[in-house]
């Protein structure tokens, strides 16, 4: 990039004599998008982060308030040479909290994707769905004509008046369709707590948002080469859910 007495240069630009010309190489540009919003890192050294989403807040998009935004705030700059301006390399949806990976180089932006795209970076859900289920299952059923696998297993599960069951179930996607956990289990007959758009809407508890939590990642770190297993506790409003009602647990394995 060409500044131009401080702005970016472009072909519209005239020189007139006596400006203050500059390269800028495409990773020492300083966003003018950064956010100033505080972000949970879970995990970060000199190559990648991992950080916590919280609901209600877009991974990257056209909006300005995006974890892509706030990441420059909130993690400390590479020393590697081909540092860049961190990216997370995965989305997660809008009312879905968990841990979103992030590259901090250039070489680790393009690392972290190709894991991605030869599927060597494994994730684990956890959700709160609705009505009874199998002990454990897997859903093969296509999204936008494209294959996708999940696997299920269910963890605990309380009678609840209101919704008859509630189950603490955990999830392994095995392929990265767009809302796959949700239209899979909405498929199976237990959509997931809290979900507007494949769910009931009389069946929501209000002001609690979706019950899906991204628990885990697991890949090999490109550049170290350490086996990464990052896990973060299930948010509060699973714990307080499940913990309020431990009399009616019925464990399943």
């Amino acid at each position: 990039m060409i500044l131009v007495n401080g702005k970016i240069g472009t072909t519209a630009t005239h020189i007139h004599g006596e400006e203050r010309i500059e390269y800028k190489p495409p990773n020492e540009i300083i966003s003018s998008k950064n956010l100033d919003l505080a972000l949970e890192v879970v995990y970060e050294d000199d190559y990648l982060a991992i950080i916590n989403k919280t609901a209600g807040i877009l991974v990257s998009g056209n909006r300005f308030k995006t974890v892509a935004n706030a990441l420059a705030q909130n993690l400390k700059k590479s020393d590697q040479s081909d540092w860049a301006a961190p990216k997370p390399v995965h989305r997660l949806d809008y009312p879905t909290t968990g841990l979103v990976l992030v590259g901090k180089t250039r070489a680790s932006i393009v690392a972290l994707n190709q894991l991605f795209e030869n599927k060597l970076i494994y994730k684990t859900y956890h959700a709160v769905t609705i009505g009874k289920m199998e002990s454990k299952g897997k859903v093969s059923l296509s999204i936008d004509g494209k294959s996708a696998i999940s696997e299920f297993k269910v963890l605990q599960t309380l009678i609840s008046e209101r919704f008859g069951y509630l189950n603490l179930v955990e999830l392994n996607p095995k392929t990265g369709r767009r809302h796959q956990l949700r239209k899979h289990l909405a498929a199976l007959g237990n959509p997931i707590l809290g979900d507007a758009k494949y769910n009931n809407p009389k069946l929501i508890l209000k002001g609690k948002g979706l019950y899906l939590n991204a628990t885990s990642l697991q890949f090999k770190h490109p550049f170290t080469e350490v086996n990464m297993h990052i896990e973060h506790e299930l948010p509060k409003k699973f714990r307080k859910l499940f913990e309020a009602s431990k009399a009616s647990f019925s464990s399943k394995t």
